[in-house]
């Protein structure tokens, strides 16, 4: 090989990340078993290529002394006279599987930084086994079924974003990158992709709760005095959160206000049921939730839906009863004339005889509004 070629070998090294050295040590290696068959060698061969002026020397490795375990060899030049041809041949073969390699573990370094991230891309395949979304040329990752909410079908060239959740090395293919479109670190993508507050950290998500393709709940709660963190993640007439819901195909979401008072936290989580009183038991970590008679059902939720999320919220075990259910159980109900709700949402925290919560918002420093401000005395 002449200079040149060296000199151009060295510069697509460069070009494709690729270990110089490392390359032109492989060559050797394959010319040295190419030069062997072609020579029909009894013994080893060894093939030395000169780093500046592309030279190629063979030798034979013969065997003239020592012992079995550290033999002694004599390296006799055999270099053939039209040794070009195969070189040209060998390095055009090391070079393309360099190349190869190269760009394989470029692209596992790469998506191996980027696990937990969001991706966006197109669908090329989809059937019963798996879903093979294209990143981008020549990069593509794998949906499971077991990744693919229920609800959700994949169509050819449809675009959609998904989580990276693991990233392997297969041997002779590309790196397997696996997505998600059901773990809950998604839905914290999307909304720090849509609300600028959350992805320059105004806004914090602190508990995420989903059933995927279904319903979600995420707590949300603000670094800044004054900035409400749930109109944020909600935006201007809900569009911010509309394109969340878009890109889950329906998926509700509930955005709900984080507290690290246990009580007003486990009320905010059982929205958009209006919470009574909630009452704390620490020792057994549960928090009993009373609710008004014409609440019950949309505290529990379609087949428990509600309380299932609000407990995954909160990471507090939920028992929900009615007022009527906890009068029944001895429990001391709050009502109009002999107490009232514990506030847990900034609401009025009157109850009526029928243990119905007034909706109205609380005075500031108040636990009641303006109607039955006079409570504060009682």
């Amino acid at each position: 090989m002449s200079s040149e070629l060296m000199e151009a070998l060295k510069q697509l090294a460069r070009e494709k990340n690729i270990d110089e050295i490392e390359m032109l040590d492989r060559l050797e290696h394959t010319l040295a078993q190419t030069y062997r068959k072609t020579l029909d060698l009894e013994n080893e061969a060894r093939v030395e290529i000169d780093r500046e002026s592309g030279r190629i020397r063979v030798f034979e490795l013969v065997p003239v002394g020592g012992t079995e375990e550290e033999p002694v060899f004599e390296e006799r030049d055999i270099t053939p006279s039209d040794i070009s041809r195969f070189a040209a041949l060998a390095a055009k073969q090391v070079i393309t599987q360099a190349i190869r390699e190269a760009e394989r573990e470029q692209i596992f370094q790469e998506y191996a930084d980027r696990i937990g991230d969001s991706i966006t891309g197109t669908v090329q395949q989809s059937d019963s086994r798996y879903t093979l979304i294209k990143i981008r040329e020549g990069v593509e990752a794998l949906l499971p079924p077991s990744e693919q909410p229920p609800n959700e079908r994949y169509e050819h060239n449809m675009r959609l974003k998904a989580l990276v959740i693991d990233v392997r090395k297969s041997s002779g293919n590309e790196p397997s990158i696996v997505v998600s479109r059901t773990h809950p670190n998604l839905l914290k993508r999307l909304f720090e992709l849509e609300v600028p507050e959350i992805y320059d950290g105004i806004v914090e998500i602190k508990s995420v709760a989903r059933e995927p393709g279904m319903r979600s709940k995420i707590a949300v709660a603000s670094r800044e005095p004054g900035l409400d963190p749930v109109g944020a993640c909600v935006g201007p007439k809900g569009s911010r959160v509309r394109m969340v819901v878009a890109e889950l195909r329906g998926e509700r979401i509930d955005v709900i206000p984080w507290s690290d008072d246990p009580a007003t936290f486990v009320g905010n989580a059982l929205s958009p049921a209006k919470v009574s009183t909630v009452l704390i038991d620490e020792d057994t970590h549960t928090a009993t939730v009373i609710v008004p008679d014409d609440q019950l059902s949309l505290a529990i939720g379609k087949e428990g839906q509600n309380a299932r999320l609000a407990a995954k919220l909160t990471g507090w075990r939920i028992d929900i009863k009615s007022v009527t259910q906890a009068q029944e159980s001895g429990l001391a109900v709050p009502v109009a004339g002999h107490g009232a709700a514990e506030p847990t949402d900034g609401r009025c925290a009157h109850v009526t005889d029928q243990g119905i919560r007034c909706r109205n918002q609380a005075l500031p420093g108040s636990r009641f509004c303006r109607i039955h401000s006079g409570e504060d005395e009682a």
